[in-house]
């Protein structure tokens, strides 16, 4: 059963990689995310397919679909759904999140009241509306895009919300030889797989087996972290539960049944990058998260 649920995994990352040339890492950090539970954000300039990555996924995996375009004028009640007055009553009509893959696209361009509305969908795969509470359907993924802040018309997302992705992935420009593949050739349109389960998939990646010293080596990065003057945010309880969760995700990709430290080393970044913040003297002395991260990894493989 193992083997045949994992092998629904493999072809799914084979026909996304048909897809998204040159992002292997990015589909894999992915995978990993749905299959550990999580949700994932997605962030790099305009144009490198990150919508075209979410719409794919949901595709190939025969996952229902739904876009939310984040406005500056988008309103909690777009996203959620809201009641009409219909024959005398009020009715429920569903918003866009009741999806199995909901992209959020530029995220960061619409109000933190608006991104807030994700929340509970994100936390509780439920939402409330007037009162009444509203299941989501399962498997539930959100991926939300995010462009840089830096460019014009963006809001940092709030701390709360982003301790709620359980990933942050960085999609980078592709390398030069990618770039004559994707000049050439037009990337055939994802096929569905067939019999793909995640919902086994991830039942079966809790089953992987975790050593005391990887356990340790989480608690000893998270004791550094709150120790380390250059953060003013370390590591959270969820944060470090994720990170677990996201390393045993990409054990079971690899088809293991034990994780070892290159996992945790492979989901620190993702896991960790957008939970760690930085101190404003850091900030002003150009350190980078991705330093303070590295740094601690060294750290605790030495301690």
């Amino acid at each position: 059963m193992v083997a045949e649920v994992r092998s629904g995994l493999v072809k799914l990352e084979a026909e996304l990689s048909s897809v998204l040339f040159g992002q292997e890492r990015v589909i894999r950090e992915l995978l990993a995310t749905a299959i550990a539970g999580g949700h994932a954000l997605l962030e790099g300039l305009p144009g490198l397919g990150k919508t075209m990555l979410a719409r794919a996924f949901s595709e190939a995996s025969g996952l229902s679909y739904r876009r939310i375009q984040f406005t500056p004028d988008l309103l909690p009640a777009d996203v959620t759904g809201t009641e009409i007055l219909e024959d005398g009553a009020f009715v429920f009509r569903p918003g866009p999140i009741f999806a199995q893959v909901v992209l959020a696209d530029e995220i960061n361009r619409a109000t933190p009241k608006t991104q807030s509305a994700l929340l509970e969908a994100m936390q509780e795969a439920a939402v409330t509306v007037a009162g009444e509470r509203y299941p989501l359907p399962q498997p539930f993924l959100v991926l939300a895009t995010q462009n840089p802040l830096e460019l014009e018309g963006t809001y940092p997302l709030p701390e709360a919300q982003l301790d709620r992705f359980m990933s942050k992935i960085t999609v980078t420009p592709p390398p030069r030889a990618t770039w004559l593949r994707i000049l050439r050739e037009e990337p055939a349109p994802p096929k569905r797989v067939e019999g793909l389960d995640l919902l086994a998939a991830r039942e079966e990646s809790r089953q992987v087996v975790v050593s005391s010293a990887a356990i340790e080596a989480i608690a000893n990065t998270a004791q550094l972290a709150q120790e380390d003057k250059r953060l003013r945010m370390a590591l959270s309880p969820r944060g470090a539960k994720a990170w677990l969760a996201l390393a045993k995700s990409l054990a079971y990709l690899a088809g293991r049944a034990h994780l070892d430290w290159e996992d945790l080393r492979a989901a620190a970044q993702p896991a960790l990058s957008h939970r760690l913040l930085l101190s404003e003297e850091a900030q002003f002395e150009g350190i980078t998260v991705e330093a303070v991260l590295q740094d601690l990894l060294r750290r605790t493989v030495a301690k």
